[in-house]
């Protein structure tokens, strides 16, 4: 087989790279310089926007997968949107209502990103490309075929649903099954975006998510605009004035429907549940879909202002960081490396093979080190989390908790490696990574320790199994449907 790189013609328009989104950074560090001397701290304004451009220059190399943008610009936002709350708040991090500790954690929290980000760059940075036969095998597919494939997957996901109320001892493993429809939904927005084909189902495919999305406990809807989002760098789309518009459109569509669902999402949770300590749905999809419905019609009288505060100060999670740096100087964990020996200790049982192992419950953890009570998740029937950053702090302290978070980076990064090297076409093997991260970072720096090292161990093992023996017969599938004589587009 040949290994030439597939080298593409120079585009008249810029392509959508890692090379553009850092451009990109550029101008949010000058904008940040324009403001920074108007805010209450112009050094955590400025020094915070200058990090996007610090990160993706260390992972921005030719054939980084592209979900590893994800995973750090969306823990980047979750700590930078603790700045824009304290503007609104007009206090400053050093000297607000919760102390001093909370800038520290600001801090702390930055240069664990970098430092995760410097791991990448060394078990990563010197991927091999793709070959050209890996890099265009879906140029000859059929995009009836890639749309059967993701319909497949939607009913693999639909049945490990059903199996993990049925058996939850399987939970974990039946939960990575679950990300098969990821790896799938990606090679279909990728598949569109490269070769013009399909697109009106990849549209059908938009809306079909985000209508399933709204119809579970959480907000699940936001994870097919990040994967459409990624599947444009993947695909190296140009930047052509309507690719632009589409994709202000859809940062317009995710933004109002955030909004739409911070406002209704307590009393939602209520009604789906038919309690407020509960998460278990009791309330049928149809009446859970009028509930929404209802309330999308009236969402005119929706108050704007506190749904986008709402959803600030949810999305920024520095706070609770904060809180544990204050409890932990004051009285330290008294046992040694008690959050690393736990969370091993969780991956390494099994619960199929130890059924009596306790649940995880990160509410308890929360309490613990950061000595707070949530009665706003308590009575949402959510739990709560420190993040695997606050985690790591209460092990090591800092600067000792960046070797934990380096360590974090060496397993993340080792097994995206691992999980790239086979000869599956390119575009299934960035839709498994897609789907890796999002396992792993979905909730971004709230995601607790035991569940980052969990859900990365069990998705390693079963996509490796999947990669051996499904995935080389789902695309022999394509390869011969390819082969047959029928039209060759489809819109």
């Amino acid at each position: 087989m040949s290994t030439a790189v597939l080298t593409r013609p120079t585009p008249s328009a810029p392509t959508l790279d890692f090379d553009l989104v850092r451009r990109f950074c550029l101008y949010l560090i000058f904008l940040a310089g324009v403001a920074a001397p108007f805010t209450t701290d112009p050094l955590i304004t400025l020094g915070g926007a200058i990090v996007p451009w610090v990160l993706v220059r260390i992972i921005g190399t030719p054939n980084m997968p592209s979900a590893a943008l994800y995973i750090f610009l969306w823990q980047w936002m979750q700590i930078y949107a603790r700045v824009p709350q304290s503007w609104i708040d007009h206090e400053s991090l050093t000297g607000g209502l919760f102390g001093s500790d909370i800038a520290r954690a600001y801090w702390y929290m930055l240069a664990s990103l970098v430092t995760m980000a410097l791991m990448f760059r060394l078990v990563l940075g010197n991927m091999k490309p793709p070959t050209r036969a890996q890099a265009t095998a879906h140029f000859r597919w059929h995009a009836k075929d890639v749309i059967m494939v993701y319909g497949g997957a939607v009913a693999v996901s639909m049945s490990t649903s059903i199996a993990i109320r049925a058996v939850p001892a399987l939970g974990q493993f039946l939960d990575g099954l679950s990300h098969l429809k990821t790896v799938a939904l990606f090679m279909l927005f990728v598949y569109s975006m490269s070769t013009g084909r399909g697109q009106m189902f990849a549209l059908g495919a938009v809306l079909f998510e985000v209508v399933v999305g709204f119809s579970g406990f959480l907000s699940d809807f936001r994870g097919v605009f990040i994967y459409l989002g990624i599947a444009a760098l993947a695909a190296h789309i140009r930047m052509k004035p309507l690719t632009i518009l589409g994709g202000m459109v859809g940062a317009v569509a995710l933004i109002s429907l955030a909004l739409f669902w911070t406002s209704v999402k307590m009393e939602y949770r209520v009604f789906a549940a038919q309690s407020d300590d509960s998460q278990a749905i009791k309330v049928p999809l149809s009446q859970r879909m009028e509930f929404l419905g209802e309330r999308a019609l009236a969402s005119g009288n929706m108050d704007l202002s506190v749904s986008s505060y709402a959803l600030l100060s949810r999305l920024a999670y520095t706070d609770i960081f904060g809180s544990v740096i204050t409890v932990q100087d004051a009285s330290p964990e008294p046992t040694p490396m008690r959050q690393w020996t736990e969370a091993i200790q969780h991956v390494v049982q099994p619960r199929f093979l130890f059924p009596d192992k306790p649940v995880l419950s990160d509410t308890e953890v929360y309490m613990r080190l950061a000595r707070a009570f949530t009665p706003e998740n308590m009575r949402e029937g959510t739990s709560i989390s420190v993040g695997y950053m606050a985690e790591n702090y209460a092990d090591l302290s800092f600067p000792g908790m960046l070797v934990g978070i380096a360590v974090m980076g060496l397993l993340t990064a080792g097994a995206i490696r691992g999980l790239m090297r086979t000869n599956l076409p390119h575009i299934m093997r960035e839709g498994t990574i897609m789907a890796f991260a999002f396992s792993m970072a979905r909730d971004g720096v709230e995601v607790s320790l035991p569940k980052v090292l969990g859900a990365g161990v069990m998705f390693f093992f079963i996509y490796m199994g999947l990669n051996k023996f499904v995935f080389p017969r789902v695309v022999t599938w394509l390869d011969q449907r390819a082969a047959l004589p029928g039209p060759r587009r489809s819109r």
